[in-house]
């Protein structure tokens, strides 16, 4: 039976999760493979909980809110797609002296999801600016948010990696800023299956296929990369899906290791602890696959 992969969310920042079907990665380990995309508003979580995928896109943080409630039951997270936000803020006019700071007074439409809005305020504050001060607009869903900015709300919008490249390559709006670029790495996005699906035998074919992937999405030509994962993107053209892998790349999104470490997870931890994302801190190996 093929192992079957869903991303969370759905976007060229993950391409690394996405190349070990559509470039073939985990067929070269001899692991047959299925990806299924999300539907707006579907739950990753209720799925896998389902029973209706194996293995799936996630984030350390998603785990610690489960603890907040109470929830022990959740999956093991066991290797690290992204170390930096890929969130980009998109402006209505060319980024000429833009700061962060140039956001204070202004009406920016961001993505309230629980991550995105944490990394958000933990970078605005990194760049010495008043999250307060900003007119902070919640207009749900990335589609509807992109169809507000693109019907002229708002001053600036925040999305990840690849609708703010469609938007340029609309002429629409123009790139201002990356949310992730000269943050501190930490644990971001990263991958997770069931604890028994991880203590299993294709645990580690599916770890060779994913180092294979991530140091290609990081080093090969963004153009070759977009041959591959932008017939995923049905609403974005290959040059936007092109433009997104090249600055995904610059920021160093999927450098480093493709391991969850404990220095990176800790990085992660004080940023959501400061931000009250999270109501107290978690053991690592609570959430992390640590290899007997």
């Amino acid at each position: 039976m093929p192992v079957r992969l869903m991303p969370t969310r759905h976007s060229p920042f993950y391409t690394p999760f996405l190349a070990l079907h559509s470039a073939g990665f985990l067929r070269q380990e001899g692991v047959e493979s299925m990806l299924r995309l999300p539907a707006e508003g579907e739950s990753t979580g209720a799925v896998l909980q389902r029973g209706e995928v194996d293995v799936v896109q996630s984030a350390i943080s998603a785990a610690w809110t489960q603890f907040d409630k109470g929830n022990a039951d959740t999956p093991l997270h066991f290797a690290q797609i992204n170390q930096r936000d890929g969130f980009f803020l998109v402006g209505r006019e060319p980024a000429g002296d833009f700061t962060w700071k140039s956001l204070e007074g202004k009406t920016l439409l961001a993505d309230h999801g629980h991550q995105p809005l944490v990394m958000l305020r933990w970078a605005a504050h990194n760049k010495g600016t008043d999250f307060s001060r900003i007119q902070v607009v919640n207009r749900g869903s990335a589609t509807a948010m992109e169809k507000a900015f693109r019907g002229g709300e708002g001053d600036y919008i925040h999305l990840q990696g690849g609708v703010p490249h469609q938007i340029v390559q609309d002429r629409a709006g123009h790139i201002v800023a990356a949310v992730g670029e000269g943050m501190p790495v930490l644990a971001f996005s990263s991958i997770a299956a069931p604890r028994e699906w991880v203590g299993g035998e294709l645990r580690e074919p599916f770890l060779r296929a994913f180092v294979k992937a991530r140091e290609w999405a990081q080093n090969e030509h963004p153009e070759e990369i977009s041959k591959v994962v932008a017939p995923l993107f049905a609403d974005l053209s290959q040059p936007a899906v092109t433009a997104a892998i090249t600055d995904i790349q610059e920021i160093g999104c999927w450098g480093g290791s493709p391991l969850i470490l404990p220095e990176a997870y800790l990085e992660a931890e004080r940023v959501f602890l400061w931000a009250n994302g999270i109501q107290r801190a978690h053991p690592y190996k609570k959430s992390v696959y640590i290899a007997p």
